[in-house]
C-alpha cells in the first residue's frame, strides 16, 4: 500500500532526527520510495519555539494504517520525542498524511491527516514528490498551497 508520511524536527540536530527516522522506518514491511527535500518552516500552533525542518516521504508498506502509526510512534519514542505541549517543540514528529485513499476516523488515527491542506510545510514537500496527486478533497495537489512560510534548505 502507498502512504505519505510527514516528518518534522525542531530540537537538537534536526538532520540527525530526520535521517534517523527514515532509516528506522526501513524494514521488510516498509520501503521508502521517495523523499522530498528538507524545508525550514515556521512553527504551527505554539509560535515561541525554534524553526522546524520538515520533509515528506512516500512509502510502500504491507502494514495496516494503525500498525504503521504504532511503528511511527515507536520510532518517535526511540528518538527522544516527549509529548509535553500540544504542537510544541520535538526531536521528531512522524505523521501519516495519506494512506492510499483510506479514510479512518478513530480516537487514535485520522486519515487523511486532518490539517493536510492547511499546512504549507506538508503540501509543498508533498507536491514535490507527488505532483499529480489528487487529494481526498478532490483537489489536485497543485491547487492547494497551505499556510505558512516554507524555505527549501537544499536546491
Amino acid at each position: 500500500m502507498r502512504a505519505f508520511l510527514g516528518l518534522g524536527s525542531n530540537l537538537g540536530d534536526r538532520a540527525y532526527y530526520l535521517e534517523g527516522a527514515i532509516s528506522a522506518l526501513v524494514s521488510p514491511k516498509i520501503e521508502v520510495v521517495a523523499l522530498s527535500r528538507i524545508y525550514e518552516t515556521e512553527p504551527w500552533g505554539v509560535m515561541d519555539q525554534p524553526l522546524y525542518w520538515n520533509q515528506v516521504i512516500e512509502v510502500e508498506t504491507t502494514l495496516e494504517p494503525l500498525d504503521l502509526l504504532h511503528v511511527c510512534q515507536e520510532i518517535e519514542h526511540r528518538l527522544g520525542r516527549e509529548r509535553k505541549v500540544h504542537w510544541g517543540p520535538r526531536t521528531i514528529d512522524l505523521d501519516i498524511l495519506l494512506y492510499e485513499n483510506r479514510v479512518v476516523k478513530s480516537e487514535e488515527l485520522r486519515l487523511p491527516h486532518p490539517y493536510l491542506e492547511e499546512r504549507a510545510f506538508v503540501i509543498t514537500p508533498l507536491r514535490e514528490i507527488a505532483p499529480k496527486l489528487v487529494l481526498p478533497s478532490g483537489k489536485s495537489i497543485t491547487e492547494v498551497s497551505g499556510e505558512g512560510k516554507v524555505h527549501p534548505l537544499t536546491p
